[in-house]
């Protein structure tokens, strides 16, 4: 069922009380800590340049999301190395 208006307003004065780290122990799954070679993260920031997005967290995520659009076919061809 969809979250009245009501509904939604009061979880986000909800959500706005909260500290940072309260905010984060209910929003956050998992932490990742990654090391990038020199070349990905040049493609990282040409990625962040092309679309205007400043935060690599942003881009990341949105291109998780995009890549879980994708059928199977179309995933198996973006993650395919040359």
């Amino acid at each position: 069922m969809a979250k009245t208006p009501l509904e939604r307003k009061q979880e986000e004065r909800k959500r706005n009380k909260m500290t940072e780290e309260q905010r984060l122990a209910v929003l956050l799954s998992r932490r990742l800590s990654i090391d990038l070679f020199h070349n990905d993260d040049a493609k990282l920031k040409r990625c962040m340049q092309r679309t205007g997005i400043d935060e690599e967290q942003d881009l990341i995520s949105r291109l998780i999301h995009g890549a879980e659009r994708l059928d199977e076919k179309q995933l198996a061809a973006l993650i395919r190395l040359s």
